[in-house]
């Protein structure tokens, strides 16, 4: 295309080498060009190929397979290869094994089997990294290093004396004193005071409630340690070439901003299920992390099923449509490329029944197929490449909030964050208004709107800032149980909701959580909606009661309220509000805050000067815009049909 650089938008998946040989190898970097493929994932799962026995590494079998790939014109993302020790480790250090809080020592004969304290861990990762850079390190195929793989998947944390002592290393360099520890624990309760760092341990299996703060403190440390990991390896690698380890899109357990802030490109494994008919809206708010994670910056979807997954209870493959709209959402929503869990179906072990690009009927199948239209199409998108996404919209998030949030002893312990947010990001979803998410620490003044289905754990300097978010023009939406804690989980005195009290105008009198089946109904503008999980008895003061209750013992009472302040205002919803509820709030919010919402029916997002048009439905959709269609080659027609996709750049053809 004339006057454009023409990039590479990446296509490919992993592959497993090790269970084929030199012969595949041949045939398979003969189909990856066939297939349009740019780039191949290697050596995840190669630790023991890759170091038969300790201090003994044999890479020329990677060698050379990396040099067929290049000579095929396919770059190389080159994993470290420490995602699962091999036999020979785990039984020279035994005590590597993690061990759960019931002290169970987890065995030998899946994956990620290590403890992320061990020392002997980690020394070996490094020693294999520190090999596997000064062997490939220069070699032009390299274009992105993956280091381990999916941390956090199945072991997010380790209960063993290793663990613990390096539990109160992370504690002595936080508190440096143990009464700073007492007093920030609250141990005078219950009697548990320690007189020293040793005293302390994991919350192992406890008798009852165990202490909030260390458990907290805990989700902390864990996070933290498999950083350290990550951390042990990159030092490893060369400079010049970006380094990545792919992420498991929302996941609870790892405090991904921090996570992200050493990554040179954020990466993500997404799976949404085939079988779930909104899978494409959560799809939507895992992508829409990933971008925001590094401020904006493109990422890649270095994971996806082509069709079906192994581990669900039933595992239903994609339709073509499925597979096509969900990869094309990944680029919609920031995505520089579309890898996959596989290249070639395996013919053995945990995940041979998972789909692959090449699946096990070879190039007859419909896979295949589907594998080598979806690489000539993506082809037509690499000018894309680079662009970024800009929102009016951000929704905070807050790894010590949501840990916070579903610690023990509770009003209620139905409270999940993710499903909170999912809630909220639905009807956003449908107005087709862009969202960034927001650790607490950022800039909000950029944003109109900003979104906090809860904030648990509120410090009084986040309030602050919130209040002069407000207080400039900005509007606040907050979900209940919020602005309670502080950093400590230590409730903040005064009454509730703690430090948002003054910026909400009001107070709460008393939390009234929901059983799981008892609803409660809300006026809100005339209209009747439900409400589920929460109540709250809510004592207005400066601000307006937008709703109240229909039913129940809170009949009568605001539910719902709109507190002005300077030129802005914070909303506060005291209930989990039902789909058409909050959709019906935040036209209001959106249009009070001068944001405009997107045309209905499809998926559209602007990703520069591109704007994407996602059917997910079953009818055709009319999006009247002017441009060229980078998928179809020809001027854009105005309407999407059921299950299709458009991609529409302003101007034609050789602009």
């Amino acid at each position: 295309m004339s006057g454009r650089e023409r990039n590479v938008m990446h296509y490919g998946g992993d592959y497993n080498p090790e269970q084929w040989g030199p012969e595949v190898w041949r045939e398979d970097a003969a189909l990856m060009r066939e297939a349009g493929v740019t780039m191949i994932t290697l050596g995840v799962f190669s630790w023991s190929r890759l170091e038969p026995r300790e201090s003994e590494y044999e890479l020329g079998w990677l060698a050379g397979l990396i040099d067929l790939l290049w000579g095929h014109g396919i770059a190389v993302d080159l994993a470290t290869g420490t995602a699962s020790p091999p036999a020979w480790f785990v039984r020279k250090y035994p005590h590597a094994l993690p061990v759960t809080a019931e002290g169970v020592r987890l065995e030998f004969g899946s994956r990620q089997h290590y403890c992320p304290s061990s020392p002997e861990f980690r020394a070996a990762t490094a020693r294999l990294a520190r090999e596997m850079a000064k062997r490939f390190g220069s070699h032009p195929a390299v274009r992105l290093w993956h280091i381990s793989n999916e941390y956090g998947d199945h072991v997010t944390e380790c209960f063993c004396p290793v663990s613990a002592e390096d539990f109160r290393r992370w504690l002595a360099a936080k508190y440096e004193t143990v009464e700073a520890l007492n007093f920030t624990w609250g141990t005078e309760f219950w009697s548990q005071r320690y007189g020293s760092f040793a005293e302390v341990e994991p919350p192992r299996a406890l008798p009852g409630p165990g202490n909030p703060t260390q458990q907290l403190d805990w989700r902390r440390f864990s996070s933290d340690a498999l950083l350290a990991c990550y951390r042990t390896e990159r030092a490893e690698l060369p400079a010049g070439v970006p380094v990545t380890t792919n992420f498991m899109s929302m996941m609870r357990d790892l405090d991904y901003w921090k996570w992200a802030a050493e990554e040179d490109i954020v990466s993500d494994d997404a799976y949404p299920d085939p079988a779930d008919p909104l899978a494409h809206i959560t799809a939507a708010m895992n992508y829409d992390l990933m971008r925001s994670l590094r401020g904006g910056q493109p990422w890649l979807l270095l994971e996806q099923a082509p069709s079906a997954v192994s581990w669900r209870s039933v595992n239903v493959p994609k339709t073509d449509a499925q597979y096509r709209l969900g990869s094309l959402q990944a680029i919609a929503r920031g995505a520089d490329g579309v890898m996959h869990f596989q290249w070639r179906a395996s013919k053995a072990g945990a995940e041979k029944w998972h789909s692959a690009m090449l699946p096990h009927g070879g190039t007859a199948s419909r896979g295949w197929a589907r594998t080598v239209a979806f690489g000539r199409e993506l082809t037509r998108l690499a000018e894309v490449t680079g662009a970024r996404s800009t929102a009016d919209v951000a929704i905070i998030l807050d790894w010590d909030s949501w840990w916070a949030l579903e610690l023990e002893e509770h009003p209620s312990q139905l409270l999940r964050w993710r499903e909170l947010v999912r809630a909220w990001y639905g009807p956003l979803w449908e107005k087709n208004i862009t969202i960034d998410f927001v650790p607490v620490t950022a800039d909000l003044t950029g944003y109109r709107v900003v979104l906090a289905p809860n904030l648990y754990l509120t410090t009084t300097a986040l309030a602050a800032r919130l209040e002069s978010y407000v207080a400039g023009g900005g509007h606040l939406v907050t979900g209940f149980f919020s602005g309670l804690v502080d950093e400590h989980d230590h409730v903040h005195p005064g009454g509730y909701p703690g430090v948002l009290r003054d910026l909400l105008g009001l107070r709460i009198d008393e939390f009234w959580p929901l059983p799981a089946s008892e609803p409660v109904q809300v006026e809100l503008a005339g209209s009747v909606y439900t409400g589920t999980l929460w109540r709250d008895w809510i004592v207005p003061g400066t601000c307006e009661v937008l709703g109240s209750y229909a039913s129940g013992v809170l009949r009568g009472r605001p539910a719902v309220t709109r507190n002005a302040s300077g030129s802005g205002a914070a909303w506060y919803v005291s209930t989990l509000l039902s789909h058409s509820g909050l959709a019906d709030l935040f036209g209001r919010v959106l249009a009070e805050a001068g944001v405009p919402s997107g045309p209905a029916g499809a998926e559209i997002t602007r990703r520069g000067d591109y704007t994407f048009v996602l059917n997910h439905g079953d009818e055709p959709v009319a999006v009247p815009l002017p441009g060229f269609d980078l998928l179809t080659g020809a001027a854009y027609t105005g309407v999407v049909g059921p299950g299709d996709a458009a991609v529409i750049r302003a101007g034609h053809a050789d602009e």
